[in-house]
């Protein structure tokens, strides 16, 4: 008699989830049961989103059940609220429980806002309010607007793309008299990126006409000031941030002050025997699409080896990479944590050229947004990303 198929349960249904899905599906050589477990029915492809008030692009949304279904698994719609890791079994809301071999956390994290009294963009929903703001900039009410990055945020990048997007789309129409004023507590524009693509940053941002407040951290907006640490007060007619990030704080499971799942090298989550975490869930402190994908191939590969694969389990070593809305020509942006390294380019620095990249989903959503591979040939700069990733980790920078 042949062995039950190993079970493996995925929490969430974002990218993280998929990405371990694909990432499974194309490892595993043992026969292997794979059931995604969210409460969302769709999913968002939400960087996009800070494209829609200018109507220039649009969060696009599938149904998570046919994503889940073409890509080998099943899908259940439900929130998982606790993990008994004794009996290995989750826990969702309303008392459903369901038994697992492996589990792996993609839940996620809980938008908050962060600065109190400005428009907090959270992504797909938040576009009319920041199109209601735009209409009053052109009407000659509003003169200044400025873009709060909150302390504590590790991917500033959506707010410099709706600053970049906010300016090319008031100068177009002639609003040129709108000042854009980018605060953030960050020494140099996305210092994160490093040296080299700061600089081009500060570049962009002076070219385009776009003040700069540095080391200024964002407090609260009072309609007319906002106010910063170190105490200093900016006048402005309108305030947007970006919002604060908390954890899933799944019961069962070591979260951290913040409710975020630790995990180590490999992903494997402290103290939980068969339990990985990829994602906004851990306490990786870069929350971002790319990092997501990055994590649950690393998790993917230490899964499989239970199901036959011989691949070697590799540690998570991220690589950092940002696709730049400006307006105007997009900006490919690359580096490697930990080192000084770091790429800017107005042409792909990898293919797909997507906002998320990962090595089964970015090829995988692809084909559903109907953009083949096959449609035009990557530039001699950007390289195919499966060329890039290898054993769950970026070798190729």
């Amino acid at each position: 008699m042949s062995e039950a198929p190993l079970k493996v349960v995925i929490g969430g249904g974002g990218v993280a989830a998929l990405e371990a899905l694909l990432a499974l599906r194309a490892l595993a050589r043992d026969p292997v049961s794979i059931e995604v477990v969210a409460p969302e029915s769709e999913f968002v492809y939400r960087p996009l989103a800070v494209a829609e008030p200018f109507l220039a692009g649009e969060a696009r949304r599938f149904p998570l059940a046919r994503l889940v279904e073409d890509a080998g698994g099943g899908c259940r719609q439900g929130l998982v609220t606790r993990v008994d890791l004794g009996r290995r079994v989750v826990e969702l809301e309303g008392g459903a429980r369901l038994p697992y071999d492996v589990l792996l956390v993609a839940l996620g994290a809980k938008p908050q806002e962060a600065v109190q009294g400005a428009l907090t963009f959270f992504g797909p929903g938040s576009s009319s309010a920041l199109a209601d703001v735009l209409d009053e900039a052109l009407a000659g009410d509003v003169r200044r607007i400025a873009f709060a990055v909150p302390a504590g945020t590790a991917w500033p990048l959506p707010l410099y793309e709706l600053a970049l997007l906010t300016r090319s789309f008031l100068v177009d129409r002639g609003a040129t008299g709108v000042e854009v004023l980018l605060v953030t507590p960050e020494a140099r524009p996305l210092a994160l990126f490093g040296g080299e693509a700061s600089d081009a940053m500060a570049e962009l941002l002076d070219a385009r006409g776009i003040a700069r407040r540095h080391s200024a951290a964002p407090l609260f907006f009072d309609g007319r000031v906002l106010q910063t640490a170190p105490d200093c007060g900016i006048e402005a007619d309108a305030v947007v941030a970006l919002p604060h990030l908390d954890g899933p704080r799944l019961a069962g499971l070591p979260s951290d002050a913040q409710g975020f799942v630790p995990i180590d090298e490999y992903c494997a989550v402290h103290s939980a025997t068969e339990v990985y975490a990829a994602g906004d869930a851990t306490t990786f402190p870069l929350k971002q699409g790319g990092i997501a994908t990055q994590q649950a191939d690393v998790a993917a590969v230490s899964i499989a080896r239970r199901a036959g694969s011989t691949v070697e389990p590799s540690p998570f070593r991220p690589v950092l990479r940002g696709l730049l809305l400006t307006g105007m020509a997009p900006r490919f942006l690359r580096s490697e944590r930990g080192t000084s390294r770091s790429v800017v380019d107005t042409e792909p620095l990898w293919w797909p050229p997507a906002k998320i990249v990962g090595r089964h989903l970015a090829p995988f959503l692809a084909s559903k947004l109907g953009l083949s591979e096959e449609a035009a040939p990557p530039t001699a700069h950007a390289v195919p990303v499966e060329l890039e990733v290898e054993a769950g980790h970026w070798t190729h920078v």
